[in-house]
């Protein structure tokens, strides 16, 4: 009832900003609750982390997210409950994107690296901008456009410029957009090394689907023990 109420008598741009107010403030309540179950984990070691999991729940580890069906309901936009050196891998499946850049994205990265173990992986997937891109500019290879048709953009994107956008925004979704130059950029600034493309693990990588089109990624975290250099 009061939803139709606000509807009607606020501005639209009022009600967005109040129905962004409620979601954040439900974030929040999930996050302060995953903060105590992440107590538990504090003496843990080796711990795997599958960070922004939605629905995907991945046996062998600690399926984080906002979502109420994770193992941690947490906020990734805030420091981690873990502690420094506590975990072995961290996997990110398409959830980068989903952070601003530089603020968001770069803290997410630092908190990987801080809680990562010296020689810990850090493996990512996010959707591979650079294709899109070089279909449109070069406007030669049409694949990109025929399978953004055929397997996920909405019937209203019809010209290359429609898909282009909805690929870098999704909605209002995706917040950055990233090519291996950039993902590699921001790994190493805050201390990855080895930072490389690797190619979709069926092991790993839960979603068959997105193999086309995703930009897969591994760095770690030196290991002064080895003879790597931390920065």
């Amino acid at each position: 009832m009061l939803k139709k109420i606000l509807s009607k008598t606020v501005t639209k741009g009022l009600y967005s900003s109040l129905k962004n107010l409620k979601a954040e403030f439900n974030i929040f309540l999930l996050h302060r609750k995953g903060l105590l179950r992440a107590y538990r984990l504090r003496s843990g070691k080796d711990l795997k982390l599958h960070l922004g999991c939605g629905h995907n729940i991945k046996k062998g580890f600690i399926n984080v997210d906002i979502d109420k069906s994770a193992d941690l309901t947490l906020d990734l936009r805030e420091r981690f409950p873990f502690l420094t050196g506590s975990c072995s891998l961290i996997y990110s499946e398409h959830f980068l994107e989903h952070l601003d850049y530089p603020g968001q994205a770069i803290f997410f990265l630092k908190e990987c690296y801080r809680i990562l173990k010296p020689g810990g992986i850090f493996s990512a997937g996010v959707p591979d901008t650079e294709w899109p891109v070089r279909a449109y500019a070069e406007g030669r290879d049409r694949d990109y456009f025929r399978y953004a048709e055929k397997k996920q953009h909405p019937e209203w994107c019809v010209t290359k410029m429609e898909h282009l956008n909805y690929h870098f925004r999704q909605g209002s979704q995706h917040r950055f957009a990233y090519d291996f130059e950039t993902m590699k950029y921001a790994l190493s600034l805050v201390g990855f090394r080895e930072v490389k493309r690797r190619d979709f693990n069926p092991a790993l990588d839960s979603d068959e689907e997105r193999k086309t089109g995703t930009l897969y990624i591994e760095a770690s975290k030196p290991n002064p023990a080895s003879g790597e250099k931390a920065s």
